[in-house]
């Protein structure tokens, strides 16, 4: 009994060993990244890098967020934080107010997906404060308003909320996307922000974005 136990053990391993392995499945096509309109090449960014002006900033800690009015009416019933909602969305269906009630979106800072609009917040690439203490608050405050709802240029971007919060005021030299692959993208957005708005940088942040272009 012994052996006929053993022998039914040794021809059932042998049929598993003989089992044709399961084919491979393959992976999803990954969602793409929101290109924000605007984006210049690197070797554009570099000039235009090169060409701001280079000055410590002073915090006179005049700033105010309400001095860069958000958010307007950009299209229709659309303001600024729907209207990006809706342009970095793979998929999106919006209500008659623009709201979106469902979608997918990438939030290119992390990588991470999401399916629902309230874990999404509209990040300034150039943050107000930083646009603030380097050229803003001599602005009018209609010009200011332009800026913080500037949809012409990669100025607004949808991502994760709390990726945002931990940016917060924050320029590239004290904090980056966590994903390093798009250390490239971020930086050229940062300058072509800056350049058309005429602001300047801190040395310290020329350097960040030098060598986050030099990854480019």
């Amino acid at each position: 009994m012994l052996f006929t136990a053993t022998l039914t053990g040794l021809l059932s391993a042998s049929a598993v060993l003989a089992a044709p392995a399961p084919a491979p499945v393959a992976d999803p096509a990954p969602m793409p990244m929101p290109t924000p309109p605007g984006i210049p090449t690197a070797a554009s960014a570099k000039s235009q890098l090169a060409a701001l002006t280079v000055t410590t900033p002073v915090d006179d800690g005049t700033y105010n967020r309400d001095l860069f009015p958000t958010w307007d009416t950009i299209t229709g019933t659309c303001n600024t934080r729907e209207y990006v909602l809706k342009r970095d969305a793979t998929t999106v269906v919006v209500g008659s107010d623009c709201y979106p009630t469902s979608g997918s979106w990438k939030s290119p800072y992390d990588g991470a997906t999401w399916t629902a609009a309230s874990d999404l917040d509209i990040d300034h690439m150039v943050p107000l404060k930083n646009a603030w203490i380097s050229g803003a608050s001599k602005w009018t405050t209609a010009k200011r308003e332009q800026f913080a709802n500037d949809v012409t240029r990669p100025q607004l971007w949808a991502v994760t909320d709390n990726v945002n919060s931990a940016k917060g005021d924050k320029s590239p030299d004290t904090w980056k996307p966590p994903l390093t692959s798009f250390y490239c993208t971020y930086a050229r957005s940062y300058v072509a922000v800056k350049a058309y708005w005429a602001l300047t940088v801190s040395s310290a942040e020329k350097s960040a974005l030098t060598s986050m272009l030099n990854t480019c």
